[in-house]
């Protein structure tokens, strides 16, 4: 269960017994298949880039998605289609927000 606190969810390439969760493009279809969704709605040619709701990265040398909890918030049978892929494949599910990448010069 994800808290209503948080603002960002990772949904990481491995499952709860540690494994790299395959295939190794996971993370890209299942954002590809989010990009419809999105603040104000889809529009032409808006499946062409991903939603700021569900976006693919890399954490720690691993496949994830960073789902963003407005999608619940919008579109509550979205954020039911992450969660469960996350579930019925076993990955884990993290709560977390990023950090930049360098802090903030002086």
């Amino acid at each position: 269960m994800v808290s209503h606190s948080a603002k960002e969810v990772f949904i990481l390439g491995l499952t709860q017994e540690g494994r790299t969760f395959r295939p190794s493009d996971w993370a890209e279809r299942l954002a590809g298949v989010m990009s419809q969704f999105r603040p104000g709605g889809a529009t032409p040619g808006s499946h062409l880039s991903y939603s700021p709701w569900c976006v693919p990265n890399t954490l720690d040398g691993n496949k994830c998605v960073i789902v963003h909890t407005d999608l619940r918030d919008e579109e509550p049978m979205a954020w039911n289609f992450v969660m469960n892929f996350a579930k019925d494949n076993n990955l884990q599910v993290v709560e977390a927000c990023l950090l930049p990448e360098h802090p903030p010069a002086a």
